[in-house]
């Protein structure tokens, strides 16, 4: 039955179809659901603190059917970014709230769930998993990530060098400027130094940077192409695309902001230590981690970035949320009380930290 739940997912893209049929103000039902009622059932059924055994997690991280459950998403997703092109070249959504309703609920089933499959699987060493990660990417226009994500922020995670990396007492707001803009380019000064190792110039086709620039346009180009008027162009799917991609990827940096929040690695030598589950927080609330492929168990993540979602592990010792990701998401959005709950427990962590030895 766990196995089956984290299908869990698949009912948000199954809510915003539901919604936009409904018509008017039913465009937010997604929304209701993530941010009122998943947070309510949360707290309801509270946490999973406990870890497949140790013997068992090799055999259950090479099953076949946790990958499977990915690799329909991936279908899924492109599937419902076509469907989102069609609704708006019909012009049914007509109202100012039916707009906001749908492109944020939209956001909700790319950005919400979708980057989070594109960030497992573009961990992984499968060729076409990677591809999927970025097919995913693609369709929210923050391709990058691939880059930055997985050689920038898990190599300078917990350190005022990570664009990624949220300060104490700094605003979501101040961080999602800097995240947005400095990780990108930080993502091509990564690829313009691997592609010097390799003797090649930056204009090179085989920079990943350029491609990845232009294949969400491109994707947009071909979505507005087919949901168009012959001879004509309608505004209404790139707007549509483009809008949907920006909310994608903020609740990213939304995520990110949460789970990274003040924490920075002790150093020696000038050098921070090695990241350990210590260093970022952790959430093991049980039903939002079916929805997120146990992301909120970030600590493992951290510590051991190959694992696979299904057997990542909880550590008591790890900082711990004191909700799951949907309902610390909204609180961000309020700095005064993000600071206000988070402050106290970030100062304990520190606490705690400092007091232990280094880790190699």
């Amino acid at each position: 039955m766990k196995k089956l739940k984290f299908f869990y997912a698949f009912e948000v893209p199954v809510l915003v179809v539901l919604g936009y049929y409904l018509g008017g103000w039913w465009n937010f039902l997604a929304i209701g659901f993530a941010f009122i009622i998943l947070p309510l059932i949360d707290q309801l059924i509270g946490i999973d603190t406990s870890n497949i055994e140790e013997d068992k997690a090799k055999i259950v991280g090479n099953q076949f059917y946790y990958r499977f459950v990915t690799y329909i998403w991936t279908y899924v997703q492109i599937a419902i970014v076509f469907w989102g092109a069609y609704v708006v070249s019909t012009g049914a959504l007509t109202f100012w709230y039916e707009w906001v309703g749908f492109i944020i609920s939209f956001s909700l089933v790319t950005g919400g769930i979708g980057i989070t499959v594109a960030h497992e699987l573009g961990h992984k060493k499968s060729a076409l998993e990677r591809f999927y990660g970025k097919m995913l990417l693609m369709t929210v226009s923050y391709m990058h990530f691939y880059i930055e994500h997985n050689r920038g922020h898990h190599v300078q995670v917990a350190t005022l060098e990570d664009p990624a990396t949220s300060r104490k007492n700094e605003a979501f707001y101040m961080f999602w400027l800097r995240s947005v803009f400095m990780g990108y380019f930080h993502a091509w000064k990564l690829e313009i130094e691997s592609l010097k190792r390799k003797g090649l110039s930056a204009f090179s086709l085989k920079n990943q940077m350029i491609w990845f620039a232009l294949l969400p346009v491109l994707f947009c180009g071909l979505l507005t192409f087919i949901f168009s008027p012959v001879g004509t162009i309608n505004w209404q799917v790139p707007l549509f695309f483009f809008a949907q991609s920006f909310f994608a990827f903020t609740l990213l940096e939304l995520v990110n902001y949460v789970e990274h929040y003040g924490i920075l690695r002790k150093e020696r030598d000038g050098k921070p230590e090695r990241v350990n589950p210590l260093h970022s927080w952790n959430s093991s609330h049980v039903i939002s981690n079916f929805f997120l492929f146990q992301l909120q168990r970030h600590s493992d993540h951290h510590a051991n970035a190959i694992k696979r979602y299904q057997v990542l592990n909880h550590y008591d010792y790890s900082p711990q949320l004191p909700f799951g990701y949907p309902t610390m998401i909204i609180i961000a959005l309020v700095p005064p009380l993000w600071f206000y709950m988070m402050n106290p427990r970030l100062e304990e962590w520190e606490g705690k930290i400092y007091n232990q030895p280094i880790a190699a």
